[in-house]
């Protein structure tokens, strides 16, 4: 339940503390005199947008504190989830900059709006007008019957499941259109391994058959100069080598006479051994050099093919070339993996489509057995309300497809009058008669969930007299099981209060601020009495204020 606030620099709101009480607490005060201020701060903290415009001061930042007591509301698993420190009395807070900039803390731990919306769904339902109005809308309508069929459980499931279905249909047909795209340049893609693959190409073969293809090119003249070296070493009479074969006998007749000749000699010896060896070397080289016109066309006929594929996927190299041929493999893999993972991805989308229509017909089913009992209590809590033929009628349509809520539309229709036809409650409410519809719905669903706290701001529109009153007897029954904090401007519903709370103007250093606080019981009777006045309350008002506080 909700147990302080205090707010900061906040429209007309300078710095304001209050204390609320278990059961009804009434919040009256004249028109403007910022009822509606305090609603916005606590509204804040449900998680509504920051504005700027709503710092009373632009050069300080705006603060809302709220403690809540949360014991025995089974939120642990929410501060686990979101790793936030559980405490009986929690404290929520929001602040927002000069700059606009927004932020939000959980007992005293940063939080995302988004986080800090879900607590506050558990602790605080705030209705304002704007709320009435929204018994009109589809999403609301539809919570009513489930809160009755207490399906919140199978509904969940069924959300989180719907959602992985949305999600993995988002994914099929974005794998489909990738199938689809992939098919046109599948053949392309085909064409163009068979291609590389048919070429069989192999790392460094363009290199080595460009020497070869040279060496052929020019194999008569290197077989020429071959042979014209090999003769100079060792062919005809004087070759070099007959004549190193003279020099080196002669220099071996003397070495021993000195060492150092002995030494050039062994020298000498050597390099004619060598030089014999590289002639017939020469000699191999030259005869194993064979012009073969027939292997020239062959090797051109592969270079050219190797050129070809190299200037058509403009790279310069073979490595080049098996790389993209990789890269094609690859994609034609991709494509077949494609295929497969569409082929899976339809089976669990059938499989997951399967099961919510499973759970889709239990849900709609549940609602069907709920609303005769719906209907029922709404129509004895309005005739209660002094609306004795008043009835609402739920209309239940189930449709083949698959929504977030199931397969069902539900519309309220109403009949205000005995014989009237039902139409939708925006063409045959009146506004006081719309107020009355949601306090019974509204109550009824206190008795189903567990909120501790609702805020009704001016729930009484359109209302007065004994319907107030009755209005009023409502709003305290609810409050023997929940805490209810009431805005109103009818002192038949001010005086059903355990609790009252005055909110009024001051002037400040020529400002004008709003600020609120606790009525005792004589202040109570006054303010109750001027509720019943025009101007100045009279002796009558008072006495009749008194009555309707021991009521």
């Amino acid at each position: 339940m909700l147990h302080h606030l205090s707010v900061q620099n906040y429209a007309l709101i300078d710095k304001l503390e209050v204390d609320f009480s278990n059961g009804l607490t009434i919040i009256t005060g004249e028109t403007g005199a910022g009822k509606s201020i305090l609603l916005g701060a606590l509204g804040l903290i449900a998680g509504s947008r920051a504005d700027t415009q709503a710092l009373h001061d632009k050069s300080k930042k705006c603060i809302v504190e709220v403690s809540f007591n949360i014991k025995g509301y089974s939120l642990k698993d929410f501060f686990s989830i979101n790793e936030l420190d559980y405490e009986t009395t929690t404290t929520v807070r929001r602040e927002i900059n000069p700059e606009g900039k927004s932020r939000a803390f959980i007992n005293d731990t940063p939080v995302t709006l988004t986080q800090l919306k879900e607590l506050a769904s558990y602790l605080i339902d705030i209705h304002s007008q704007h709320e009435t109005l929204a018994l009109n809308a589809t999403e609301f309508q539809l919570s009513v019957v489930d809160a009755f069929a207490n399906q919140l459980v199978l509904l969940n499931e069924y959300a989180d499941n719907f959602k992985r279905f949305k999600t993995l249909e988002k994914k099929l047909n974005e794998l489909t259109e990738r199938e689809s795209q992939a098919k046109k340049e599948l053949d392309y893609f085909q064409f163009q391994f068979n291609e590389l693959e048919d070429a069989n190409l192999k790392t460094n073969e363009q290199l080595a058959l460009e020497h070869e293809l040279e060496t052929l090119n020019n194999s008569e003249e290197i077989k020429l100069n071959l042979s014209k070296v090999a003769f100079g070493l060792n062919g005809g009479e004087q070759n070099l080598l007959s004549s190193l074969s003279e020099i080196k006998i002669v220099l071996a007749s003397f070495a021993k006479f000195k060492p150092e000749i002995n030494e050039l000699s062994f020298r000498l010896n050597s390099s004619y051994i060598e030089l014999k060896d590289i002639a017939n070397e020469l000699e191999n080289l030259e005869q194993n050099i064979i012009y073969d016109p027939k292997l020239i066309e062959e090797l051109t006929i592969r270079l050219d093919e190797i050129y070809r594929l190299q200037q058509k996927h403009q790279v310069k190299s073979i490595d080049e070339l098996i790389i993209i041929k990789e890269e094609l493999s690859n994609k034609l893999l991709d494509f077949s993996s494609l295929e497969a993972e569409i082929e899976k991805s339809k089976k669990e989308w059938s499989a997951l489509e399967k099961s919510l229509l499973v759970s889709a017909k239990k849900i709609s089913g549940n609602r069907k057995k709920v609303i005769p009992d719906i209907e029922k209590e709404i129509a004895s809590l309005l005739s209660s309300l002094s609306m004795p033929n008043a009835q609402l009628k739920i209309e239940q349509a189930e449709t083949n497809i698959l929504t977030k809520n199931g397969l069902d539309k539900i519309n309220f229709l109403f009949s205000a009058n005995k014989g009237s036809d039902f139409k939708e409650l925006n063409k045959v409410a009146s506004g006081g008669e719309l107020s009355r519809l949601m306090l019974s719905i509204k109550s009824l669903l206190a008795h189903l969930t567990s909120l501790p706290t609702i805020i009704f701001d001016e729930i009484d529109t359109g209302v007065s007299g004994d319907i107030a009153d009755k209005v009023g007897s409502i709003m305290n029954q609810m409050a023997k099981t929940m805490q209810v904090i009431a805005i109103t401007h009818l002192p038949q519903i001010a005086s059903k209060g355990q609790s009252h709370l005055f909110v009024y103007k001051e002037e400040k250093n020529n400002k004008t601020f709003s600020n609120i606080k606790k009525l005792n019981q004589d202040e109570r009777v006054k303010e109750i009495a001027k509720m019943l006045s025009t101007g100045t309350p009279t002796a009558a008002a008072i006495s009749n204020a008194k009555e309707l506080l021991k009521t």
